[in-house]
């Protein structure tokens, strides 16, 4: 089995678009290579992918490995497992990763038995071990309140997949060059067992807070009706989204697709407002690496204040209205 340097990027497709997770785990190999001193690969699999090429390699690859076949249109775990094993047993790369969306929950694992390797999931944070040259993968456990550094020494590829949101995703440079390699498909559809009769989208906004570049946020302080209604209208005004912790998701005030954290989505935006959030790690795991965090909260001893770049100390049933009021006046 041949081994190399490369680093290889899992890049995932959804209704003809590149996902976020996959650009932000590129713009993280780039980073990871100043060290492996390899090559950076946007693995892509596909019908008629190879028109992302050119995005890719401007988002940091040095190689875009293309596996195209109609087979390969919609995901399915056998046919992607397949083409990755394939390639990868052919020449071994020295990483993998790969974005922890339900795509990537369900093909990391299955590609990391195919090729007798471990596999890390979820993770937070990545490294280079500089004495071993492994890869350091970190990943939270018992509610971030232990964190783990997880590396797989004597198996290769190492597999990891990143929760979406936790890498920066760095600006694009439209003047990078790139390679193009062809992976073949030895796959006919007869084959596969699994058949898609029929595909239904759903109306559903999961990536509107993960994508948002401001996110108004409520926790037990805002645990009313009345209190998101305040914050749906201040939301409003910002041209932002609205999220929040466990307790209102719980008591059915927003749905669980909005909610930040640990068990919930990991958001990135330029401006963050909790509102009533206390700051636990729960929550804060999902929303701590925010360019500017305000907090809103009665209590100054609160955690949130702790890593907050402005704070509001008192009842943001108060402080929300006075702003919304403020933000009208500027606004007309």
């Amino acid at each position: 089995m041949k081994k190399n340097s490369e680093l290889w990027v899992f890049i995932e497709v959804n209704k003809g678009v590149l996902a976020r997770v996959s650009l932000e785990l590129l713009s993280k190999a780039v980073d990871l290579n100043k060290k492996t001193k390899g090559t950076v690969a946007a693995f892509v699999i596909g019908h008629e992918v190879k028109k992302f090429s050119d995005e890719l390699i401007h988002y940091g690859a040095d190689k875009v490995i293309i596996a195209q076949s109609p087979v390969a249109k919609d995901y399915r775990t056998e046919v992607y497992t397949r083409i990755l094993a394939d390639h990868a047993q052919k020449n071994i790369p020295k990483i993998l990763l790969i974005g922890a969306t339900g795509t990537g929950r369900d093909l990391a694992p299955r590609l990391a038995a195919r090729l007798k390797t471990g596999c890390t999931t979820d993770c937070t944070d990545l490294n280079i071990d500089t004495d071993t040259g492994l890869l350091v993968a970190t990943k939270p456990f018992f509610g971030r309140d232990v964190m783990a550094d997880i590396e797989c020494p004597g198996h290769i590829p190492q597999i990891v997949s990143v929760r979406p949101g936790v890498m920066e995703l760095k600006e694009k440079d439209n003047n990078r060059k790139g390679d193009l390699v062809f992976a073949d498909v030895n796959i006919k559809e007869e084959e596969v067992k699994v058949k898609i009769l029929e595909t239904v989208s759903s109306p559903s906004d999961e990536a509107a807070l993960q994508d948002a570049e401001k996110v108004v946020a409520g926790g037990m302080g805002i645990c009313d009706a009345e209190g998101f209604e305040m914050l749906n209208r201040f939301a409003d005004i910002l041209g932002a989204e609205v999220g929040g912790t466990t307790v209102p998701v719980e008591a059915g005030l927003i749905p669980h697709k909005r909610l930040i954290g640990q068990t919930g989505k990991t958001i990135r935006p330029k401006l963050y407002i909790g509102c009533g959030i206390s700051g636990a790690v729960q929550h804060s795991a999902g929303m701590i690496n925010s360019e500017i965090i305000v907090a809103i909260n009665n209590n100054p001893d609160a955690e949130i204040f702790d890593f907050s770049d402005y704070g509001f100390v008192g009842d943001a049933y108060e402080i929300i209205p006075a702003i919304i009021s403020e933000l009208e006046k500027q606004k007309n």
